[in-house]
């Protein structure tokens, strides 16, 4: 990826270097309990909506629409001056393609006379209040609509890359174009609706919502990429759709529950099975128009 014609987005925190936050406070409750089994069954994997994973997460939020507002009661600080753990160079590469999001979502949103509010994106270490809840590195990367950011603790690409075979800076920023995809959501309305139609849904039926949830995601992700462009033009390189592609399949329901249990039950799926993943990221970079992700 070219991304050094691309100006650094100003609206990113860096945590990492900060001690955890104790307790559960803030508009998220006591919401671990609720998660431990996604989390321990993605083990850490792109795109844990902490607000879409089943009705427990559901019933901590009280009843859609309001835990959609930003601002929902977390509070954030910033790492100490000096104490930060973040290397540089993944500062730079982390606020470059938020940066490029932005600039690309903007130019796409003004076409239909709107304006896009961009995300903020936090950076952090093993784990942080979030206005969701608490945070941690074990969830993977996260988006948070109660106060519209992205929460990622940057060792997570480490186990994209060394754990499941998915290297490459265009893998990592798919990652965080995912998230993204599920801030445009918040902005749309897609998560409300998609939470007012979990409350009245069953199990199984509040997963299928998810999924759809997520390879919408997947889609954003795909037109981003297909729309980013700097001096030279689209941002793309060769090997980078490629590796892509290899995340994608790395992090789909049915291979991780083959890895990790042996068995695959579909309906317990909440991200989709790798070829739907694979679908939808190559849909976004294919059409480049975020018409073609409602099919998702």
């Amino acid at each position: 990826m070219r991304l050094w014609g691309e100006g650094p987005s100003s609206n990113f925190e860096d945590r990492t270097g900060s001690p955890g936050f104790g307790g559960f406070g803030g508009g998220g409750g006591n919401m671990l309990g609720c998660l431990l089994p996604f989390v321990l069954s993605r083990f850490g994997i792109v795109g844990v909506l902490i607000l879409l994973v089943g009705y427990c997460a559901l019933t901590q939020l009280g009843g859609s629409g309001g835990g959609l507002l930003p601002g929902g009661g977390g509070q954030t600080t910033s790492a100490p001056s000096g104490r930060s753990t973040l290397d540089p160079n993944m500062r730079d590469f982390l606020t470059r393609v938020l940066g490029s999001t932005e600039e690309t979502w903007s130019e796409i949103y003004s076409k239909s006379g709107e304006r896009y509010v961009p995300t903020r994106m936090v950076a952090y270490s093993g784990g942080t209040q979030t206005a969701c809840g608490f945070g941690q590195a074990v969830m993977g990367p996260f988006y948070c609509p109660n106060d519209r950011s992205i929460y990622i603790d940057p060792a997570f690409f480490n186990e994209l890359s060394r754990r499941f075979g998915a290297p490459g800076d265009f893998a990592m920023a798919y990652v965080i174009a995912h998230e993204v995809g599920h801030h445009l959501q918040a902005l749309n309305g897609t998560l409300d609706q998609a939470q007012q139609s979990q409350t009245r849904a069953g199990k199984a039926e509040g997963n299928a919502v998810q999924v759809k949830v997520e390879l919408q995601a997947d889609c954003y992700a795909g037109v981003w990429a297909a729309n980013a462009r700097d001096a030279q033009g689209n941002i793309l390189e060769p090997g980078d759709v490629e590796e892509g592609m290899r995340a994608a399949e790395a992090i789909g329901d049915d291979t991780l529950q083959r890895q990790t249990q042996g068995t695959v039950v579909p309906e317990s799926f909440t991200h989709g099975t790798s070829a739907q993943r694979m679908a939808a990221l190559r849909t976004g970079l294919q059409k480049g128009n975020p018409a073609a992700c409602s099919n998702f």
